[in-house]
């Protein structure tokens, strides 16, 4: 009999294999992703304070993180199996076939997930799995009679005779295979998801709105470069003909509405700067793009809204839920939109296909619902959205904010007449100036602001300095058009969002 460690590397090797093929399946067939199921429930189970450090960690590649958390995972489980294997083989198969129901089960969970297409990946991966399992397992058989764990050599699969150093790399190279093969067919995936967005178009605006600096940010942000933060690890592919918008709850009547029903009606278009809760001081998980859609009050109110409702709850497909005020909407966000195209084109599915709601001056954890199917009218005691319980606050209003995008932090410029610029935004408010500091010094200078394209969008800022040789530091700050400056004192993004002045290093020579 094999020692246990060839036995949990004969495991590992078969749960490798079986993931691999199972997300090649998934990506042919157009079915759901086993590694995307985990990861779902996953994101479902986490902790108050999670998803911060992992954006933190990882930033926007804090989905990639989890998903190969969990191929690790699964493929170290396989290990466990191959222990199990050792004892009796029929029992890790039965491991394999009893993880694969579960695999199944969680992809059912997922409404765009068919039966049909679950069944054939999951029966993929365990048939893949159980026959690289059983194959594996042959050489650790003992093929002398008496031999013992002690024996070095022992034929490898096909007959061929291996010692334990070869059957670990045989082992480790399956590992590989495996873990290319999953890589394979999430890149197939998102590339079938792709296929159908348009290569996307250029978006006029007025002149002065772009102040045209080489490496700062452009007022708007192309949808391909425009951040993503949701709870999905895939990008779901909704059927527009099939999909509406159901609302409901505290009001006089149920309504539903299908795409075409919603592009029949009266059309607005908005630049919206909108931002995630998460995004640190000087982050990039803010964007600005225009949106055209229906506007959002006179839907709800074709339903007849309860005066007694004070919630606003969008429900993605999938049960994802954000909610805010009503009294929003008859204030700073009266502009509020169903969202049908993002910077002239159809929502791209990764932004919320076919539809999603855009509120001016939310973060997106309260307000920014994507792929939404309904919206219900409730109470703010009522009905707490998906990120409250987890410690993100109730109401989540955009605070003002200002990014440095050059100089480059770390980076280094010739001294003398330095250009620096940047990005401001205070959506529903607007910006009215722009200062910055150097080397911390009590003196603010004022920076020239872009054309503001409307007071839900963010603006360009830029100021030319005089900076001598050596190392530096350069901080700035906005002040909104209600007058009010951004804070100096810094906190952390739970639970309403980060505060401070965004500074960087750089040196001048």
């Amino acid at each position: 009999m094999g020692t246990r460690l060839a036995w949990f590397a004969c495991g590992m090797a078969a749960a490798a294999v079986a993931i691999g093929v199972g997300e090649i399946a998934a990506a042919l067939i157009g079915g759901g992703s086993i590694v995307s199921a985990v990861g779902a429930l996953v994101i479902s189970l986490q902790p108050p304070g999670a998803k911060d450090l992992m954006v933190q960690l990882f930033g926007t590649n804090d989905k990639l993180a989890l998903e190969i958390a969990t191929v690790i995972g699964g493929i170290l489980i396989g290990g466990l199996l191959g222990l199990l294997a050792r004892r009796d083989l029929s029992l890790a198969i039965g491991g394999f076939f009893f993880a694969g129901l579960a695999a199944f089960l969680l992809l059912q969970q997922d409404p765009l997930q068919g039966l049909i297409e679950s069944a054939v990946t999951v029966g993929a991966a365990v048939i893949a799995g159980g026959l690289m399992l059983t194959w594996l397992s042959r050489s650790l058989i003992p093929y002398k009679p008496g031999s013992d764990e002690t024996a070095t050599e022992r034929p490898a699969p096909g007959g061929m005779r291996m010692d334990r150093r070869g059957f670990l790399v045989l082992s480790a190279a399956f590992v590989a295979v495996g873990s290319v093969l999953a890589v394979v067919g999430r890149l197939i995936g998102a590339q079938v998801t792709q296929a159908s967005a348009s290569p996307g178009v250029p978006i006029p605006v007025p002149a002065g709105a772009d102040l045209g600096i080489d490496g700062l940010t452009p007022i708007v942000v192309p949808n391909s470069n425009f951040y993503r933060i949701d709870t999905r690890l895939d990008v779901p592919r909704v059927d527009a003909t099939t999909w509406n918008l159901r609302i409901h709850g505290m009001v006089d009547q149920e309504v539903t509405l299908n795409l075409a029903d919603l592009q029949a009606m009266a059309q607005l278009q908005e630049f919206v700067t909108i931002a995630c809760v998460s995004n640190e001081v000087g982050g990039r998980l803010v964007g600005n793009a225009l949106w055209s859609g229906v506007r959002l009050m006179p839907v709800l109110q074709s339903a007849g809204v309860s005066p007694a409702a004070t919630q606003v709850v969008g429900r993605s497909f999938d049960g994802w839920t954000a909610g805010f005020p009503t009294a929003h909407l008859s204030g700073a966000g009266k502009d509020a939109i169903i969202a049908l195209q993002m910077n002239k084109e159809p929502l791209p599915a990764a932004h919320g296909f076919p539809a999603r709601l855009i509120v001016p001056g939310l973060f997106g954890y309260v307000s920014a619902t994507k792929w939404i199917t309904e919206i219900e009218l409730t109470t703010l005691e009522a009905f707490d959205a998906y990120w409250v319980p987890l410690g993100w606050s109730k109401e989540g209003p955009i605070l003002t904010q200002s990014r440095i995008d050059l100089p480059r932090s770390g980076g280094s410029v010739t001294a003398g007449s330095v250009q620096a610029a940047g990005v401001a935004w205070a959506p529903t408010r607007g910006i009215s100036k722009v200062e910055v500091s150097l080397d911390d010094s009590d003196v603010w200078q004022t920076a020239q602001l872009s054309v503001p394209l409307n007071n839900y969008a963010w603006v360009q800022w830029q100021i030319t300095m005089d900076v001598p040789a050596g190392n530096h530091t350069l901080a700035v700050r906005a002040t909104d058009g209600t007058g009010a400056t951004q804070t100096a004192d810094r906190t952390p993004p739970p639970p309403d969002g980060a505060r401070g002045y965004h500074t960087i290093g750089f040196g001048a020579a």
